[in-house]
C-alpha cells in the first residue's frame, strides 16, 4: 500500500491564537492526519474549551491547551519548556478588527486620525508574535531534526482592501467603516517574514510557508456584506470554515516536502481579478 504523504503521526503542532475561529480547524487538520495539536491562546479558557471539544470528537490526548501571549516571550518560552519536541508551528494569532457589526468606526482606526498606540497594538500580535514564536520554536525544532512553520497571512497580503465593502449609507466620511492599515501592513509583512525564514533555515531542516486565505462565512456577517464580499471572487461565495484544512495538512506534511518560502493563496480566486 502506498504511503500517505499527508501522514502526521507522532507530530506535535503548536497553534497560536487557537481560541478563535480558524485555530480549531487548523487543529482538526493536524489531528485528522495523526498528529497532536497544542492549542495556545492569551485567553486560556477559549483554548481549553476548543481543546475539550476536539478531545470529545477525536479522542482523549488529541489536543492540549496552554496559556500563551504571543507578544510576551516569557510565555512562549514557558510553553516550549513543557513540550518534549515541536515539529510544526502554525502562526495563527492576529488582531483582526471586525467591522461588520459597527455603527461607525472609531477615529483611531482610520488612517487620517490613527494614533501611534492603535498602530502598535494593531500590528503587535501578527508581527511581533510571528517573530517571537518562530524564534522560540525554530530553536526547539533545531534540537531535533527540523520541522515546519506555517504562517497565516491573508488575501489582503496580496492586494489592498476594497473599502467599499464596509461603507454604510447615512454616515459621514470620517465615520465610515474601514479595514485598518494595521491588519493589511502586518499581513504583508508575514509574507516577507516567511520568505526570509525560508531562506535562513533552508539547509537546516526547517521549511517555512504561508497561506493567504479569503474571508470565512459566519452567521454574524450581515447578508448585504456577504453578497459584497462574495462578488469579489470568481466563485461568488465566501469560504466555509472547513475549506482551509486541506491546505494546512498539505503545508504541514511531506506532501509539500519540496516547498519552502511559498505563499499558498486560497481565496476563491479573489486575487486573480
Amino acid at each position: 500500500m502506498q504511503n500517505n504523504i499527508f501522514d502526521l503521526t507522532g507530530k506535535i503542532a503548536v497553534i497560536t491564537g487557537a481560541g478563535g475561529i480558524l485555530g480549531p480547524k487548523h487543529a482538526e487538520a493536524i489531528i485528522e492526519q495523526g498528529g497532536t495539536a497544542i492549542l495556545t491562546d492569551s485567553h486560556l479558557e477559549r483554548a481549553e474549551e476548543k481543546a475539550n471539544l476536539l478531545n470529545e470528537k477525536y479522542g482523549r490526548g488529541s489536543a492540549f491547551a496552554y496559556y500563551m501571549d504571543v507578544t510576551k516571550k516569557e510565555t512562549i518560552l514557558a510553553v516550549a519548556e513543557k513540550l518534549n519536541k515541536v515539529d510544526i508551528l502554525i502562526n495563527n494569532a492576529a488582531k483582526d478588527p471586525k467591522v461588520e457589526d459597527s455603527k461607525g468606526m472609531s477615529p483611531s482606526s482610520r488612517f487620517e486620525t490613527m494614533t501611534q498606540e492603535y498602530w502598535e497594538e494593531g500590528i503587535s500580535a501578527t508581527l511581533h508574535g510571528t517573530f517571537l514564536c518562530s524564534q522560540v520554536f525554530a530553536n526547539k525544532m533545531l534540537e531535533n531534526s527540523g520541522g515546519v512553520i506555517v504562517n497565516i497571512a491573508s488575501c489582503l497580503a496580496n492586494i489592498g482592501p476594497d473599502q467599499r465593502i464596509y461603507r454604510q449609507e447615512g454616515l459621514d466620511e470620517d465615520q465610515q467603516n474601514v479595514k485598518p492599515i494595521t491588519y493589511v501592513a502586518s499581513k504583508w509583512a508575514v509574507v516577507g517574514m516567511t520568505k526570509y525564514l525560508a531562506t535562513y533555515f533552508g539547509e537546516r531542516g526547517i521549511r517555512v510557508n504561508c497561506i493567504s486565505p479569503g474571508g470565512v462565512w459566519n452567521d454574524k456577517i450581515p447578508q448585504h456584506m456577504v453578497e459584497k464580499i462574495s462578488s469579489l471572487n470568481p466563485m461568488n461565495r465566501m469560504a466555509n470554515i472547513n475549506e482551509y484544512k486541506g491546505a494546512i495538512a498539505f503545508l504541514c506534511s511531506d506532501a509539500s516536502s519540496y516547498m519552502t518560502g511559498g505563499n499558498l493563496v486560497v481565496d476563491g480566486g479573489k486575487t486573480t481579478w
